[in-house]
């Protein structure tokens, strides 16, 4: 599916669309990660921003670390790549999408707390500095998970999959 398409008939209360976008994930293993886990729950795209790395490369080569873990979901989700995130939002917002971030901030809500609406982007940011101010600005909400142990964070793709499945389950 190309970028600018638009998404018309997709999206229910009861079955959500769920658009991804996966903005400067350093690792492949964790880019296949979520596009395992965004298959098993059901994820409509996932929009690859940044320099995350994607399933193929400018070459047409197999990017081996994401079909290492994607074990072939990155042949049944339709993605996209592109430079920066925020064209793609802006053209979502306009299509009815609310987009939802995942990330750690003074506005964040818990998880848990939050329904998902017919129409929802999930955005996921850089495993170590997160998501940009600029980046977070242009999400109608955020959402983190409470830690309870000595460390501030989990494994993105992770906490990516304990949200995703928090999300459509609501």
């Amino acid at each position: 599916m190309k970028e600018e398409e638009q998404r018309d008939g997709l999206g229910t209360p009861e079955n959500p669309d769920v658009v991804v976008l996966l903005h400067n994930i350093r690792s492949a293993h964790n880019v296949g990660s979520m596009f395992r886990t965004g298959d098993a729950a059901g994820v409509t795209q996932i929009i690859l921003s940044g320099y995350t790395p994607r399933p193929i490369d400018n070459y047409g080569n197999v990017q081996t670390g994401i079909a290492k873990t994607a074990l072939g979901s990155e042949k049944a989700i339709p993605w996209v790549s592109v430079g920066s995130p925020r064209a793609s939002l802006a053209k979502l917002k306009l299509q009815g999408y609310q987009v939802i971030g995942l990330e750690q901030d003074a506005r964040s809500c818990d998880y848990r707390s939050v329904n998902c609406p017919a129409r929802c982007v999930f955005v996921v940011g850089n495993e170590v500095r997160g998501m940009s101010p600029a980046l977070r600005a242009q999400c109608d909400t955020l959402i983190e998970i409470p830690m309870r142990g000595t460390k501030e964070s989990l494994n993105v793709s992770v906490a990516f999959g304990i949200a995703l499945y928090a999300l459509r389950d609501k």
